[in-house]
């Protein structure tokens, strides 16, 4: 690795786009100083690497920038590029932090240690507990791949990037060879929050494994970990629809309405045009009045919904269902409230009944709150902060936690 000339001047850093997000790499004279991951939106991955950097400006990246930014993107596609080359600006970590990522530097894309391992690879047997410190203070993630080691008994251990352990699974998954992904069946730990299984996919399933979310929450929440023992295996379905479109269009009609009534008025809102049993179009909506679709059952606030969604969907305001795979639950609640009659309510449902996104908690919603009592014997209902603090120990599997409140009503086998 050559020595690069040292020039005057701040930091300087770039974003690029990955499977996992928008991440962000910052480089000085001796060269890249740090790897920021995403942070759920990109303003707050720019706020997060500008305070982690000292205020670096945003620059185009240089030969050597592009080259690192292009050998990761092949990492997470499935590739074996080869991170020996890039250069790392060590002047500020401290040496037996350098020596831990440049053991963790040789763990080879698919492969994993321990802790402990990697101790005894420096010499240190008894130093795991550094190690691990070590490597949550890892400035250089994916490059220096933290995501690989893991704690005693193979257990995933922690990851102090947004979305913890979620993202250091995805991570492994993402850096596995195409074949295997390809191959992998729906219990492994495949890739999760933006890449969500898609919602028109026939046998569409949570891309994390249940298994590691139910342990995730036993070991955080010891009062959860009793309701999800009484409960039983974790049971949800995704749901199919042919389009985003589809699913809010079924969402605006099931509002407020029970599950049989709701069920019958659709059927006959598509019943008004052919060939809907193949999912409601925009066009269709938009060629009918006010007063044909109000013939099947609907209020004329449903209606006026069902038009919004159409032309908004129509305008390409609303994401596609190729494009809402990509986007953060927040930014997808952003764009699907934009349309009349839809809620944030609404767009949680969706995010985990439809995209099967592990880390939604509607605190708003009645079944949640009232579950919540029951299974912390509380004798009135929990307010929004109340249920979003003691949420923050189920993080990232709210989406389940939040199954088992439901089923804190009603226990008996369902979706």
């Amino acid at each position: 690795m050559t020595k690069r000339a040292r020039q005057p001047g701040l930091a300087e850093y770039a974003l690029f786009d990955t499977p996992i997000g928008r991440c962000g790499l910052v480089w000085g004279p001796s060269g890249i100083t740090l790897l920021q991951l995403p942070e759920g939106r990109e303003s707050a991955t720019r706020a997060r690497l500008q305070e982690r950097s000292g205020g670096a400006r945003e620059a185009t990246p240089p030969d050597f920038i592009q080259h690192a930014i292009l050998q990761i993107e092949r990492l997470l596609a499935g590739d074996r590029p080869d991170f020996s080359r890039l250069e790392l600006d060590f002047e500020r970590v401290p040496p037996f932090h350098r020596r831990v990522y440049e053991a963790a530097r040789s763990i080879a894309p698919g492969s994993t240690l321990s802790y402990g391992e990697l101790a005894a690879q420096l010499g240190s047997p008894g130093s795991a507990r550094a190690v691990g410190q070590a490597l949550g203070r890892n400035p250089f993630p994916i490059v220096v791949p933290c995501h690989r080691v893991f704690a005693a008994g193979g257990k995933v251990g922690g990851f102090t990037a947004n979305g913890g352990i979620t993202t250091k699974l995805r991570l492994l998954s993402l850096e596995a060879p195409r074949s295997q992904r390809d191959g992998a069946g729906s219990n492994g730990a495949g890739p999760t929050g933006a890449g969500t299984a898609p919602l028109g996919d026939a046998d569409a399933a949570f891309h994390f494994d249940p298994e590691l979310a139910l342990q995730h929450l036993r070991a955080a929440d010891p009062a959860l970990g009793k309701l999800i023992d009484s409960v039983g295996p974790f049971r949800l379905q995704l749901q199919r629809t042919p389009s985003v479109f589809g699913a809010l269009a079924e969402a605006i009609v099931y509002q407020q309405l029970s599950g049989k009534a709701a069920a019958t008025i659709f059927a006959r809102v598509c019943a008004l045009f052919k060939n809907a049993s193949a999912g409601l179009t925009p066009q269709q909506i938009l060629r009918a009045s006010e007063e044909k679709l109000r013939s099947a059952g609907l209020s004329r606030s449903k209606a006026l919904s069902l038009q919004d969604l159409a032309k908004k969907t129509l305008a390409q305001e609303l994401p596609t269902l190729a494009q809402i795979r990509e986007l953060d639950d927040e930014t997808i609640i952003e764009r699907l409230t934009a349309v009349r009659g839809i809620g944030r309510w609404t767009a949680e449902m969706l995010l985990i009944f439809r995209l099967g996104r592990p880390d939604v908690l509607p605190v708003d919603d009645y079944g949640v709150r009232k579950g919540f009592a029951l299974a912390f014997k509380k004798k009135e209902l929990p307010g929004r902060k109340d249920l979003e603090k003691r949420g923050a120990r189920w993080q990232p599997y709210r989406s389940v936690a939040t199954w088992y409140l439901w089923r804190a009503l009603d226990p008996a086998p369902g979706p």
